[in-house]
Order: C-alpha cells, then structure tokens, then sequence
C-alpha cells in the first residue's frame, strides 16, 4: 500500500515522483521514442502496431491514443516525455500547457508573463471543491 503523500493534494497536478515514474516507465520509453524521426514515422504510419513494443496498462495506452494530456501525466507520464508525443502531433509545449490547463494558448501565456496562477486557493484540493460547490 502505498504511502499517503502531502503533495497529492496539490489541485490539478500530478508530481512525478519516484512512484509515479515506475508506473509510468513503459509510457514514458514510448514517449521519449519518438524523439527519433524514423520511430515517429513507425509510429504515425501504425498507432496501435507501435505501442504494441510497450507493455503499458490498457488505460495508458488509451490515454496515447486519445491525447489525453493530463491522464497521461496521471498515469505515470512525465511531461518532457509526454511533449514528444504533442510536439509530434504539431503541438508546441505553450499550445500543451494551454490545451492542460483549459486556459487556450494566448490566456495561459498572459498568466504566466503576468507571474503564473495566484497561491491562494489553489493550494489543496479542498479549496478547488469548495468553489464547485458554491
């Protein structure tokens, strides 16, 4: 069983520690694959055929499949791993972080010029529940 982490709480994020890198690995040696041209050609000529070299779990592989950003950061995926898989579909790491935080390009861009997303709130889950509930 594993061990409750004070950072779990953190809303809206998934911190990529050691756990969460031995679940992700097989992911992760997917992702970071595809910094090779010939691999993303492999890759985008056959999907399905090419994750077949990866042993990840079945939700893993939807995730890829899906572009499912932030599961795939759930489920074990760093994000400088995940990227080559976004910058292979033409995705920038700005227009990624957008697309994650559901802020848009150009909105997630003025928040991080204008010195990133304020503290308050935003520190534990509970406080994000406590604005859906109001």
């Amino acid at each position: 069983m594993a061990i409750k982490k004070d950072y779990e709480d953190i809303p809206g994020t998934f911190v990529f520690d050691a756990d969460r890198g031995r679940e992700g690995y097989h992911l992760n040696q997917f992702c970071i694959s595809l910094r090779l041209q010939k691999n993303r050609d492999a890759f985008n000529a056959d999907e399905e055929g090419y994750l077949d070299a990866y042993p990840m779990t079945p939700e893993q592989r939807d995730a890829v499949l899906k572009r499912e950003w932030n599961r795939l950061l759930e489920l074990g995926g760093n994000i400088y791993y995940t990227s080559k898989l976004a910058a292979n579909d033409g995705i920038n790491f700005q227009d990624l972080a957008g697309i994650m935080t559901g802020m848009g390009r150009e909105a997630y861009r003025d928040m991080m010029l204008n010195g990133g997303r304020s503290p308050e709130g935003n520190r534990y889950q509970s406080e994000w529940d406590e604005k859906e509930t109001d």
